[in-house]
């Protein structure tokens, strides 16, 4: 029986290693063979966890004819890599990708840092911050006192609990966008929204138009799913959605949905217009295109002079459009996995209808916790906390950054939690597996885009603050002499560890 469980074809093989950058040599040092450089290539993509362990690899000859070079290269980084434990063959099965033993499996996603490694590695794969206390706290404590009612329910509620669902439609309607109870699903955190919607819109094989770069875990989970993502590259700077570009894909892809975060967008920070917005909006209505609409990072505005737009959804109030998805966990705290979609009643309808073949509804306590926040100002007290943590995180990380690095360049966005940083010509994926090594992880551009793009960024989120981003930036520093050195990758010994 094969050992492999999915398989890469080689255009798409080719396509992401053609669009990797060439390991820097140390001084002195001769470029490696063609055949090592091709290992390691294709190494650095199981460490990345963008080509899956137990992944059928082309055959020889396909991944010659693909990459243009001899079978004979081919055939030698294989070897190389059965040699390093990261491939294994079988005659009439073919070759897929391994881990050498005692590392640990790569993942696809950002999943945060085991707690046991937080004394020894600084994290910044994980865009959140802890919990605003005392609010946790008094938010767990208010739900308490109100659960004894629920308590005597069966505790089932797939739309949400009928109070929670109110007070979301209020705080729209206090926005500007009149909103019934009825317009909303409560759901187990954004993630939990996009999954649903994605479910209902957009079946195996349907075109999703992303933003490129867009969120990580977002892109896995539809390509999870099924789905034939179709990237739509975002201008320069942080006003950067292209309208044209995004109304000739639509066009001319007609894809079922699209997903955008038009709020201090996950990884850049860019923040779009008023006229952005309806322009999309229009775009999308004149396509026949779902807009799903990412609102996680909407209330986590920085700059105490910056005047908000208008959320999407005012220009499609119905709902019938755009779907707006909501969350508090970049706002208020990750570990309360509460989360919800504005949309028109029918559509609503239909994603409660659907739900009942997946998770059935979102823990009571977390909704009864949330709800408790926003009834009692508690909310805007605790964000009111976070905006200003993450404010003095990003100022901290940005002295630091630039202190340390002064060749990495970016532009500092004005909300949101995360800095997307283009880093003086070195590979995004070889700083992140140096990072390893010195002690701090970092995501690499890559995971945020289609194919390999985006090769030269890494994403950095304001985590950490004071002599923690000094130590931060002080070890991206660090892996970025490894890299430049030619130390950072490559050769038979793999990185202690890795985490993605």
């Amino acid at each position: 029986m094969a050992q492999w469980t999915s398989a890469v074809g080689p255009a798409q093989l080719a396509r992401q290693l053609q669009a990797q950058q060439p390991r820097p040599a140390g001084p002195g040092a001769r470029k490696p063979p063609a055949y090592r450089a091709l290992a390691d290539g294709i190494r650095l993509l199981v460490l990345e966890g963008r080509v899956p362990v137990a992944a059928r690899l082309p055959a020889e000859r396909e991944l010659a004819l693909a990459l243009t070079v001899s079978r004979t290269t081919v055939a030698a980084a294989y070897e190389a890599l059965r040699t390093e434990g990261f491939l294994e063959s079988r005659r009439g099965a073919g070759s897929w990708t391994a881990v050498p033993a005692g590392n640990p499996l790569p993942a696809r996603g950002l999943e945060p840092l085991p707690p046991e490694s937080l004394g020894s590695m600084i994290d910044l794969g994980c865009a959140a911050l802890p919990a605003p206390e005392p609010w946790l706290t008094r938010g767990v404590q208010g739900a308490l006192e109100e659960l004894p009612p629920y308590a005597h329910t069966h505790g089932d509620y797939p739309a949400g609990l009928p109070a929670l669902r109110q007070m979301l439609a209020d705080r729209y309607t206090a926005r500007g966008i009149p909103t019934m109870p009825e317009q909303i699903m409560v759901t187990t955190g954004a993630m939990g929204a996009i999954d649903a919607i994605c479910h209902l819109f957009a079946g195996r094989g349907e075109r999703i138009a992303v933003e490129s770069p867009s969120y990580a875990n977002i892109l896995q989970l539809m390509r999870s799913a099924g789905a034939r993502l179709v990237p739509v590259a975002m201008a320069e700077g942080l006003g950067s959605w292209d309208l044209t570009r995004w109304r000739q894909v639509l066009r001319d892809a007609a894809p079922r949905l699209a997903y955008v975060v038009a709020d201090f967008h996950n990884p850049t920070g860019a923040l779009a217009d008023e006229d952005q917005r309806r322009q999309l909006v229009e775009a999308a209505r004149s396509a026949g295109t779902v807009l799903v609409v990412d609102e996680t990072m909407a209330e986590l505005h920085l700059d105490e002079d910056l005047e908000m737009p208008r959320p999407v959804c005012a220009f499609d109030p119905a709902g019938a459009t755009v779907l707006t998805v909501g969350s508090a966990s970049k706002a208020f705290w990750a570990g309360m996995r509460i989360g919800w979609v504005r949309a028109a009643p029918d559509v609503i309808r239909s994603l409660v209808a659907a739900r009942a073949y997946a998770d059935l509804g979102t823990p009571v306590l977390e909704q009864l916790g949330v709800n408790w926040l926003m009834r009692t100002g508690g909310w805007e007290e605790a964000v009111s906390l976070r905006r200003d943590q993450a404010r003095e995180n990003r100022d901290a990380l940005v002295t630091a950054v630039r202190r340390e690095l002064p060749d990495w360049e970016f532009a500092v966005p004005r909300g949101g939690l995360t800095l997307w940083v283009r880093t003086g010509g070195l590979s995004g994926s070889r700083l992140a597996e140096a990072g390893e090594r010195v002690g701090v992880r970092v995501p690499s551009g890559p995971r945020f885009g289609v194919d390999g793009a985006f090769e030269g960024f890494v994403r950095l989120p304001f985590t950490v603050g004071g002599p923690v981003a000094d130590e931060a930036a002080a070890r991206l520093a660090a892996a970025a002499r490894l890299v430049e050195s030619g130390a950072g990758s490559g050769g038979t010994e793999p990185p202690r560890s890795f985490v993605a």
